[in-house]
C-alpha cells in the first residue's frame, strides 16, 4: 500500500494552525464594544480586561468582566492557556464588585451552549444585590 505525501520545501513556513476562532467571521459583540462599534459604559478597565454593565440584567448589580482578546471561548479555555489573565479578570471582578455593590458578589462563567453561554467570547457574570442561596437555580 503506498501514500501520497505533499512535501513542503524547507523554506516554506510550516502552516498555522487552524482554531475554532478562525472560523468566527466577526468580531464579538464584546471586541466591537471595547472598539467603540457598539456603544456601552465601560465601569472598569485593567490592561488585559475590561467590564461593563449587562444588557439584560438577573440582579440588582449585574456586570460582565471580559478579558480584551478574543483568544478564548470559554474559562476552561482561558484557565489552561493564560492563567495570570484570568486572576486579572477575577481581580477586577472584584474591584467593580467592590465599587458598584457591597463588594459581596456572585462571579459566574456560563461554559457551553447547555450552560447559558451565548456569546462564546469568555466572560464573567458579577451578580450582586439582594441574592441568597435560593437564587441559584436558572
Amino acid at each position: 500500500m503506498s501514500t501520497t505525501s505533499t512535501a513542503r520545501a524547507s523554506s516554506d513556513p510550516p502552516p498555522t494552525p487552524v482554531t475554532r476562532l478562525d472560523a468566527m467571521t466577526e468580531p464579538s459583540i464584546f471586541t466591537r464594544i471595547l472598539r467603540g462599534d457598539i456603544p456601552a459604559e465601560i465601569v472598569g478597565e485593567t490592561e488585559n480586561a475590561f467590564a461593563i454593565r449587562d444588557i439584560a440584567p438577573q440582579a440588582p448589580v449585574h456586570l460582565l468582566v471580559i478579558p480584551k482578546t478574543e483568544q478564548y471561548r470559554n474559562v476552561v479555555e482561558l484557565a489552561a492557556g493564560d492563567p495570570d489573565l484570568l486572576t486579572e479578570v477575577i481581580g477586577l471582578a472584584n474591584t467593580v464588585a467592590s465599587e458598584h455593590a457591597d463588594g459581596d458578589f456572585r462571579l459566574i462563567f456560563n461554559t457551553g451552549a447547555g450552560a447559558g453561554q451565548t456569546v462564546f467570547h469568555v466572560h464573567a457574570h458579577v451578580l450582586a444585590g439582594g441574592l441568597n442561596e435560593k437564587s441559584l437555580g436558572g
